[in-house]
């Protein structure tokens, strides 16, 4: 599963397009966001995928989940949207 890391600092416009394009190659794709700003930026791309992708008939489903990753040498907590077609 492609795994689309957002920051804080990224564009919700490019990660879209990026998260449509995962979409329709693969079906599913995973966002990774760690941190409130991180975690809004990926919403709104979700958000803006879903119109990106509605044309051509795809209806998205995201599910949130918790996720442990370690970042240089440190335990973070992740939240991590699993989107996939309906």
């Amino acid at each position: 599963m492609e795994v689309l890391k957002v920051s804080s600092q990224s564009q919700p416009k490019a990660v879209a397009g990026a998260l449509a394009a995962v979409l329709r190659e693969r079906s599913v794709a995973e966002i990774q966001a760690i941190g409130a700003g991180a975690v809004n930026q990926a919403v709104k791309a979700i958000a803006i995928t879903r119109g990106y992708v509605a044309p051509n008939g795809i209806d998205l489903v995201v599910i949130p989940a918790f996720s442990e990753v370690e970042i240089n040498g440190e335990e973070r907590t992740a939240i991590k949207f699993i989107v996939q077609p309906r």
